[in-house]
């Protein structure tokens, strides 16, 4: 199938859905993953749709199709419609387009961020166990005291400083549940979120979970030093805990290969490994970080 008839067979579909005709529409660059972004015009509305478009992104759309029929709040965008398909399902929602999207941070947008997440951890909600989303099996440190070498090839830390590390980190990220029972998202990071005058609204649902909110937390906070924010220590002071398991997620995946579906992945988990492997030394007074 040519693009030319897929375009007009996902333009019908949508018109279906939304009851209206799409006057015009415009792809949308942004996210890690080749799913379609497209922010549709009608006569009456703008509205942003997400398409997937491989095994992949076609499954996360259809879980998150199902997390936006089961939960509701205003750290939501508004649904607009859907359509679950095995190849190509649709999700329609308001167009936040126009509203902030950080970085750039501020004290007062920080704080619209807080308090979303806070209210999203108090939700009661019927989803599903991380264990169940996100499987038992961990590989985080675990995974680089077996395989070091991917983590030692991106040159944040050598061999010498892992050798003195690794006891700690590895005890630490053990003392970590990731079982709870509050809703939690489970990539908040700024790609994910959107501030209007008054409040933040979070997108990217599908790996929303019951899980331990403090780890959910602690999972956006190196992003946000990352684009200019305060130490994670700032906002999440004592959790030597959190700090083992988000560097040791991070640690064990960045300097792996790249992943097809996402091939922008690797390096954000850089990124955040860069700010999240200092704050678990400082936490568990590690030894200090030196450039290789």
């Amino acid at each position: 199938m040519n693009e030319d008839v897929l375009r007009r067979e996902l333009r019908s579909r949508i018109e279906k859905l939304i009851g209206a005709k799409v006057e015009s529409y415009r792809r949308v660059a942004g996210g890690y993953t080749p799913a379609l972004r497209l922010v549709c015009q009608t006569t009456e509305a703008s509205l942003f749709v997400k398409i997937g478009v491989t095994p992949l992104t076609s499954k996360n759309l259809n879980r998150e199709i199902r997390i936006y029929n089961c939960l509701s709040g205003d750290f939501m965008p508004h649904l607009v419609a859907w359509e679950h398909h095995q190849s190509e399902p649709i999700l329609i929602i308001e167009d936040l387009s126009t509203q902030h999207w950080p970085p750039p941070w501020d004290e007062r947008r920080i704080d619209l961020t807080l308090s979303q997440i806070n209210a999203l951890h108090n939700t009661p909600a019927a989803v599903e166990t991380y264990a169940q989303v996100h499987g038992m099996s961990d590989a985080n440190w675990p995974a680089v005291a077996a395989d070091p070498e991917p983590f030692l090839a991106l040159r944040i830390a050598d061999a010498k400083w892992l050798e003195a590390a690794l006891p700690s980190l590895l005890q630490c990220e053990e003392n970590c549940p990731t079982a709870g029972d509050s809703l939690t998202h489970w990539d908040l990071r700024s790609d994910n979120i959107c501030l209007t005058a008054k409040r933040a609204i979070f997108i990217d649902w599908n790996g929303a979970c019951l899980s331990n909110p403090r780890l959910d937390l602690g999972f956006w906070l190196p992003s946000l030093q990352y684009e200019g924010g305060p130490a994670p220590e700032k906002i999440l002071p004592d959790a030597p805990e959190v700090a083992a398991w988000v560097s040791g997620f991070f640690a064990a995946r960045a300097g792996l290969p790249k992943i097809s579906d996402a091939p922008r992945v690797r390096l954000v988990q850089r990124q955040q490994l860069e700010t999240a492997l200092p704050w678990a030394a400082r936490a568990l007074d590690l030894p200090t970080l030196t450039t290789i």
